[in-house]
């Protein structure tokens, strides 16, 4: 019995480093330097239109550095409060250090697959290799991250759509079809996320099902074997989520809150380091930016989050400081994190494996075999 499960285990290593370097391999550099330059496009367009060197000079005089640091900070910080996070949700499967890789390699994924995707689905084989758990263990913590993501989604949207008939979170440009047309967009993405965490807390097994019919496509027929194993283990590891205590969704609730609103901090840092913008309405329309970004369909929103940068944010500030202040967000919303992603990733690829990933008796059983890693119990 114990060599047919070490058997299993050393399957289950070597299919889990053929899924890594399968991912490393269809995300290739010439696709990544194309929605780069794709990004770097439109700023040019914009700072084409808006950029006037000499009312720049003066302005850049007036700079508060101090607040571009912060920034900074708020950017880096999005990877520690994601690290914690996963390394919180995962109960002791992942330390900190492991917990931060799998966030930036999370986020690099996010930034070079499409938005509509993100990156959870794909960084959930770099988890389970680098933090030596299965696959499937991997995309359960994954998915409740997303999960996580989504209660605030959840939350954001009403309070922005509420915040929208008192404030203008769209310039009068946009008129009253902008207006209907954001709200539209809110709702929709309002809809799928009570959706999603329907199925994913009420419903799981309809996911095995949702999983199965994609799998039938010709592009993924061969990956369906493997794919409907994990996707089983994780709907095992799924029914825990509704047994989880309150306080359990609560800390995470609160992590995930500050990821997003560090992120959303980032473009009221940069414009306000530079123009004394309304902190209120700078922030409100920061967080419209990211929601809507959520819908479109180009790695890292390269194009798109730089056209709602200027239909959102650039109102509130000079024309001149437009170009600058977006490019600084993308460099460190966007850019930033395709390099410190990318370093990670193909590092960690190249390196060779660890013992302890090597060794059959040091993995756990995997899901497949019908035995399931013992967890603590949450707090």
């Amino acid at each position: 019995m114990s060599s047919s499960t070490g058997s299993s285990s050393s399957e289950t290593d070597a299919a889990e480093q053929v899924s890594v370097e399968e991912q490393s391999s269809a995300v290739s550099a010439g696709q990544i330097v194309t929605w780069l330059l794709v990004s770097l496009l439109a700023l040019g367009i914009i700072g084409y239109f808006t950029f006037d060197p000499d009312a720049f000079r003066q302005t850049v005089q007036e700079a508060r550095p101090l607040l571009l640091a912060t920034a900074v900070v708020m950017a880096l910080s999005r990877i520690g409060f994601g690290g914690l996070r996963l390394s919180y949700v995962s109960q002791g499967r992942l330390d900190l250090a492991s917990g931060t890789r799998g966030q930036l390699a999370w986020y690099f994924f996010a930034n070079v697959t499409p938005t509509v995707i993100g990156g959870a689905p794909v960084a959930t084989f770099y988890v389970a290799r680098d933090g030596d758990i299965p696959v499937g263990e991997s995309a359960a913590l994954m998915f409740f991250c997303m999960l996580l993501n989504w209660f605030w989604f959840l939350v954001a949207i009403p309070l922005l759509v509420g915040a929208g008939f008192a404030v203008d979170l769209l310039p009068e440009a946009a008129g009253a079809w902008g207006f209907w047309t954001l709200l539209a967009c809110l709702g929709a993405l309002f809809l799928w996320g009570i959706a999603f965490t329907y199925f994913m807390l009420v419903r799981p097994r309809h996911l095995v099902g949702l999983v199965d019919w994609c799998l039938q496509w010709p592009l993924l027929r061969r990956f369906r074997d493997r794919g409907m194993r994990e996707v089983r283990s994780y709907f095992r590891r799924a029914k825990r989520l509704g047994t989880q205590s309150v306080s359990f969704y609560g800390w995470g609730f609160l992590l995930t809150a500050m990821i997003w609103i560090a992120r959303y901090a980032v473009i009221v840092f940069i414009v306000r380091s530079m123009y004394a913008a309304d902190v209120l309405l700078l922030f409100l329309r920061s967080a419209a930016t990211m929601l809507v970004g959520l819908l479109m369909v180009t790695p890292g929103g390269s194009g798109g989050l730089e056209g709602l940068y200027a239909l959102f944010i650039g109102p509130l500030m000079p024309e001149t400081l437009m170009a600058p202040t977006l490019f600084v967000w993308r460099l460190l919303d966007y850019y930033l994190f395709v390099a410190l992603g990318a370093y990670l990733f193909l590092y960690q690829i190249q390196s060779p494996a660890s013992s302890t990933a090597s060794s059959p008796e040091s993995k756990v059983p995997p899901s497949s075999e019908g035995q399931e890693p013992t967890q603590p119990q949450s707090g």
